[in-house]
């Protein structure tokens, strides 16, 4: 029989659960770049519009897109 040691299966479990947290690590800093991809894209977009609006003196879109601006940054927590 090939029956595991009670060291090597604790062996064996601390190295499943070192996995499981680099993985859950992992994930986690992806889901964190993401975000940032996200924020900054809405950002730019956002930035944009905005001089477009002040470039046609549009103080409406101005103030609007001003406002979801300060949205996305609440939202992200900047």
């Amino acid at each position: 029989m090939n029956e595991k040691s009670y060291t090597e299966l604790m062996k064996i479990g601390a190295m499943k659960r070192n996995q499981r947290k680099e993985n859950f690590i992992q994930d986690l800093y992806i889901d964190m770049l993401l975000s940032e991809i996200q924020l900054t894209v809405e950002k730019e977009k956002l930035l944009k519009k905005i001089d477009l609006a002040i470039d046609h003196r549009d103080r409406k879109a101005f103030l609007l897109l001003s406002s979801k601006l300060t949205e996305v940054n609440k939202r992200f927590g900047t």
